[in-house]
């Protein structure tokens, strides 16, 4: 591997069958980003529509919880609109910014797909 890859952030997505897809992204890229420029089932960009964040919440891994900053009001506001029930590491998966050389495992919930 050449040093310029390892800087290329990645994302874990495992759909709720247990199933991963890991995807390469670009630094700046959101979860969702990265989701949607790969195909990845669950995650659609639909901001502002009627699915509105019914398609972009996943559950971020514990792991990761300080790696991004923490939920804010609209996306705590925005998150008791989704499909699915919201849990303790629930996030809108557009709000999660991707950086260099980051790896970031989410889960898609069920109902999304």
């Amino acid at each position: 591997m050449t040093k310029e890859n390892t800087a290329v952030p990645k994302v874990f997505y495992t759909q709720p069958d247990g199933t991963e897809r890991v995807v390469e992204a670009e630094a700046g890229d959101s979860v969702m980003q990265a989701a949607v420029r790969n195909g990845v089932p669950g995650i659609l960009a639909q901001c502002g529509g009627s699915l509105s964040c019914a398609t972009c919440h996943v559950f971020l891994d514990e792991r990761h919880a300080d790696d991004f900053p923490p939920v804010s009001e609209d996306e705590d506001d925005m998150l008791d609109v989704a499909a699915t029930d919201r849990e303790d590491n629930s996030r809108l998966s557009c709000q999660l910014v991707l950086t260099e050389g980051q790896e970031v495992h989410v889960t898609i919930p069920e109902t999304q797909l």
